[in-house]
């Protein structure tokens, strides 16, 4: 096997495909290094398996979705963004479609699509691609990249791209290896935490199971501080499972619930059913809706909410059996204030294993923002999960991986260029 190459990609997920095709665009001789057999394993799973590829808002709304961190990426964003990943997609036959707050699909619904049309491009620009293979060592010379050791051959180049994902979903190969490595060439590696996680909450109706299997429909979940005062708040689904709550909602929650929990030993989530109406908005249709009939408060509350929603609702204010027009307007108040804002604490989030994403990674004052270039060695770039970005689902950070990947590709190429001469 050749072992000269312009630039060494290590790890072939989503950004490190995307860095393959762009070094080798601009006429790069590419080396792509995975320890898996197959290309993309995580990408395989994302989306349900359906791979929400990209979004579809303008470049600032995508960075207030990458709340991690988002504003590094306008230079990323300047150079390739979500809708030249659209086009590329497009151009390689790929057709795609718009879903629900601007998700970006493939028509077919599968993830397979976006990994055959990666692999394909890849293929067609001659990356050499080295499966089942673990790189183990960065080589130097001075402060210049030289290559990559591996566990049988060493691979020579002035350029190399670190791609290896965070530590969620180990068993794809994402298992803390890019953070080694960085570390050997003098980075600083962030705390890491688990972010796009399921929230755990030992609240007792949790722990009954009284809720699990409930979903929610555009509600408002919100995460408090120790002052009562919402850190972050989002209208999406909800799920309640046997150990907490899920759903975009609660994944998107889930960053600054870990970010609490570094002071407190639990973090108080507030819930309002009806994020679209105000308090007094709700108590005049409930006034009209409830000051005559004779049916019980949770039989009328069935228009409004799931039933055992109601049923939790009713118990905790102790109406069960009260009639809608026997209500007083101090019941009347308690009950809207349940519903609008229904607290309950969370102690915990998945690990960072079984989350979607990691948080925490190369720490961004060590990258150039215009090129992904390490300001530490010469010749190494970063992309991806690796670097101390993090968005949320949807679409975003699978964005930043395509287009950080672009970026370290192209201009990885370039600087691979230079010692040609």
């Amino acid at each position: 096997m050749e072992t000269n190459y312009d630039v060494i990609v290590v790890g072939g997920g989503t950004s490190g495909m995307m860095a393959s095709i762009a070094a080798a665009e601009n006429g790069a001789r590419v080396l792509l290094i995975d320890k898996n057999r197959k290309l993309g394993k995580k990408l395989l799973m994302t989306g349900g398996g359906r791979c929400n590829v990209t979004n579809n808002r303008d470049v600032d709304d995508l960075i207030r979705h990458i709340p991690g961190n988002g504003k590094f990426l306008y230079s990323t964003f300047a150079q390739f963004n979500n809708f030249d990943i659209m086009n590329f997609f497009e151009s390689q036959g790929v057709s795609l479609k718009e879903e629900d707050h601007g998700r970006m699909f493939p028509v077919t619904n599968k993830s397979k699509t976006i990994v055959d049309a990666l692999v394909t491009r890849a293929q067609e620009l001659g990356v050499t691609f080295c499966p089942n293979t673990k790189v183990t060592k960065l080589r130097f010379d001075d402060a210049q990249m030289a290559g990559v050791t591996t566990e049988t051959d060493t691979f020579n180049a002035p350029c190399v791209v670190l791609t290896t994902g965070g530590k969620t979903y180990p068993s794809t190969g994402s298992t803390g290896d890019g953070y080694r490595l960085a570390k050997s060439a003098g980075h600083t590696i962030t705390p890491l935490y688990a972010t796009e996680s399921a929230l755990l909450s030992d609240a007792p109706f949790i722990q009954a199971k009284t809720l699990q299997g409930l979903s929610l429909q555009d509600v408002s979940l919100a995460v408090l501080d120790d002052h009562q005062k919402i850190v972050t708040e989002h209208v999406m689904d909800l799920l309640f499972t046997h150990f907490g709550v899920s759903g975009p909602a609660a994944l998107r929650c889930s960053s600054f619930v870990n970010q609490q929990l570094e002071r407190h030993d639990a973090v108080t989530m507030r819930l309002d059913c009806f994020p679209t109406k105000t308090n007094a908005q709700l108590a005049k249709e409930w006034e009209n809706e409830f000051s005559t009939s004779k049916k019980s408060v949770k039989n009328d509350l069935a228009q409004w909410l799931p039933e055992r929603l109601a049923d939790f609702f009713m118990a905790k204010l102790e109406l069960e059996d009260t009639a809608s027009y026997q209500l007083t307007p101090n019941q009347v108040e308690s009950l809207i204030a349940l519903v609008k804002e229904f607290t309950f604490p969370v102690h915990h989030t998945l690990p960072i294993e079984k989350s979607f994403v990691t948080g925490g990674g190369v720490h961004l004052k060590e990258i150039n923002p215009k090129t992904m270039e390490s300001k530490k060695k010469a010749g190494l770039f970063f992309a991806g999960e690796l670097i101390d970005i993090n968005g949320y689902t949807g679409g975003f950070n699978i964005t930043a991986a395509f287009c950080t990947g672009h970026s370290a590709g192209v201009h990885a190429a370039e600087i691979s260029s230079y010692f040609r001469y």
